[in-house]
């Protein structure tokens, strides 16, 4: 049977234990259809990058189906229809990961480290004991503001009397 890998959004208000319980629904939809659910991941509550269905937190949910396509079909329906789940996404894979996946290996988020050790200097300012030049300040010549009488005007503008 095909290999996927099935992750789902349950609505932001509904608890954890629903979730848990709409997995259970799930999984025993499979199970009834001739597939079988592996490994489960519960991700957590997650912020959303934008808002879907006027919602801007989810429950994220991954699952591991060694599943017949129709049985895979008939899931997809299922969570289409409920009003608790937002959105879903199957994706068929050759085979599942072993270990947890990549949401849930905390060690390669820690071991990152203090980002400020790894930026060298600005490449676009020399550092400040290189810059020897100072500019010059900026010395205006102020305009008259009275002209007198007989000055010229520049063209277009004529007196009127």
């Amino acid at each position: 049977m095909p290999l996927y890998e099935h992750v789902f959004l349950a609505r932001q208000d509904i608890s954890a234990q629903q979730v848990e319980g709409l997995l259970q629904t799930f999984r025993s939809l499979l199970e009834e259809n001739g597939g079988k659910v592996g490994k489960t991941e519960y991700w957590g509550l997650k912020t959303l990058a934008y808002r879907i269905k006027k919602n801007r937190k989810a429950h994220y949910t991954l699952m591991d189906i060694d599943a017949p396509h129709e049985a895979v079909a008939e899931l997809e329906r299922q969570m289409g229809l409920s009003t608790d789940i937002i959105r879903f996404i199957t994706i068929k894979v050759d085979e599942h990961e072993e270990g947890p996946s990549a949401m849930m290996r905390r060690s390669d988020r820690d071991d990152r480290g203090d980002r400020g050790d790894r930026r060298g200097p600005r490449r676009d300012h020399a550092p400040r004991e290189a810059r020897t030049e100072t500019p010059e300040p900026r010395t205006e010549t102020p305009e008259p503001e009275n002209k007198a009488e007989g000055e010229e005007k520049p063209a277009g503008e004529e007196k009127s009397e």
